[in-house]
Order: structure tokens, then sequence, then C-alpha cells
């Protein structure tokens, strides 16, 4: 206890309250908040705009995300130190002290809980708790067990826009928000895959069982990217045809759909960190591109 009082006074109170930020993942939670507002955005064509109630979500969503993501870290504290990529995060540093995180990151998903439930509805709350309770339950103790940990860990990753739509609607049975679904949970697939691909010394050093590591030769995971990164056609076709977007989306999620496979083809024909490294990218320009055509497709519908 004493070295740790003494390794954390080396920090200055700035450096201290970086530090939390940091703990909070900002770049995932604004990847969260994003999503949610896509789902409440296609929600509200069915239940009208309330901008006041989109704040109240973000802001619900913001504290829950960000807790969730520094309770993770929280868990991962000692696989962190082992990990190039993670050995400068706040609790392996000791910029801040395990118990003060997890107070820290406790307190932010019961205040982001609790919000939801009193200023936007039940619904969204209980798909918030249901993220947190799949994230932090279940992805990541499989990530020391096995490498099925990338499709379940999914799971919570798709269940914002879910999340979006039951604040504009109060419902989860609406066929929209789970055609949002099916775009982030595969979409999510070739990106983990790219990034485990890319550091696997990394995960194998602290333990964690992603796809490569179990897959030598690189077929499971290659084709999982590929097949995922296909299906995302079909989810805009079904979109278009029942209803949820127009010929814009259709034509926008089709071409957007066929470059993200011809990047995981890729790294199927070569499955080097290059072609990882290419998906990866692919990836990240996907998800932002489907995003905003489905927004211009909303306000033109």
């Amino acid at each position: 206890m004493r070295q740790n009082s003494e390794t954390l006074s080396l920090y200055s109170s700035s450096d201290i309250l970086k530090a939390y930020w940091e703990l909070t993942k900002p770049g995932i939670t604004l990847m969260v908040l994003i999503s949610m507002m896509i789902g409440y955005f296609l929600g509200s064509g069915l239940a009208g705009f309330d901008f006041l109630m989109l704040i109240n979500a973000s802001i619900g969503t913001f504290f829950t995300a960000a807790g969730t993501s520094a309770y993770n870290q929280y868990i991962e504290r000692d696989l962190d130190k082992k990990m190039k990529r993670t050995s400068k995060r706040p609790l392996p540093l000791q910029k801040i002290g395990a118990a003060n995180a997890i107070l820290f990151s406790t307190g932010l998903i019961a205040t982001g809980l609790t919000y939801l439930i009193f200023f936007v509805n039940p619904v969204a709350a209980l798909v918030s708790a249901v993220t947190t309770i799949l994230y932090l339950g279940f992805y990541t103790p499989l990530k020391r067990v096995s490498f099925l940990n990338v499709f379940v860990g999914s799971i919570p990753g798709a269940l914002p826009p879910v999340g979006g739509w039951a604040a504009a609607t109060g419902s989860v049975s609406d066929l929209g928000m789970w055609f949002l679904f099916a775009i982030v949970f595969l979409w999510q697939i070739p990106h983990v895959i790219a990034i485990a691909w890319l550091c696997n010394d990394d995960y194998c050093n602290a333990g964690f069982v992603m796809l490569p590591q179990n897959d030598k030769k690189g077929h499971i995971s290659s084709l999982s990217a590929f097949a995922s990164a296909l299906l995302l056609i079909p989810v805009g076709i079904g979109m278009y045809f029942n209803g949820i977007s127009s010929e814009i989306f259709l034509v926008g999620s089709i071409i957007a759909g066929l470059g993200f496979s011809l990047y995981a083809m890729a790294h199927i024909k070569e499955k080097t960190n290059v072609s990882a490294k290419k998906l990866m990218f692919a990836s990240l320009i996907y998800l932002p591109v489907v995003w905003v055509i489905i927004v211009i497709d909303a306000i033109i519908l």
C-alpha cells in the first residue's frame, strides 16, 4: 500500500485526471455513443424525434459505456502489464490504484443505468445493463479460455444501436434495430480478427486465447473474417426489402460491403501482417461510411 501511494505521488493532479479519462477508453466510448445515436435516429422515425431524449440517452450511455471500459481495465490490469499495446495504461503504470479504479468504474455504471431508468426508459436501461453484463461477465473472462470470445464479444459490441432504438421507442421488438445489430455484429468479427492477427504475440504473452493463436495457418480466422464481411451485403439488401431503407442505402451498402469483402478475401490469399493491417483499416472505414449512408438515406426517405 505504501509503495502504491509513493508511486501515485509521482504524478500531478492533471496526470491523474488524464489517467481517469484514459481509463474510460474514450475512443471506444465514442464509437458506442455514435452507434447508439444511429439507433436512436432511425428508431425516432417511428416514435418522433425528441432531441432532449437523445441528450439524456447519450448521457446515460456515456456513463455506462465509460464505466464498463474502466471496469474491464480493472479486471485485466495484471494482464495489461504483459502487453506492449496496453502496458502504458493507467493501472499497469499505477497512476490509479486498483481500489480507486473499481469504485470509479462501478460508480459510472450505476450512475449511467440509473440515469437511463429515470430520464429515458427502463427498456433502454435494460439493454445497457445486458451489454455490460455480457462484456464483463462473459466476453472478458472468455478471452483467456477460448477463441469463441471473438464471436461472443461481438454481441455486447453490437447492442448500442439496439439501446438507441429502445431509447426512442421503448421497445426491442422492431425489425429495424436488429438489422443494425447485425451490421455491427458482423463488422466486428473481421475488425477484431485483424487486430488479433497483428497483436498475436502480445495476446499470447498475456494469456489471451485469440483466434490466430489456435489457427496457425490462419484458415479459420481469415475465412471467418471474409464470411462476416460478405454477409454484410445481404443484411443491407434485407433492410431495403423490409422497407427500412431506400435504394440509396441499398446501393451504398452493397458497394461498401463488396469493398470490405475484397480486403477480407485478400487476407485469405496472403495471410500476412500487411493484409491484416489493410483489413483493419478497411474495417475502420466501413462502419463510419455505412452510418453516414444510413443517416442520409433516412433523411431523404
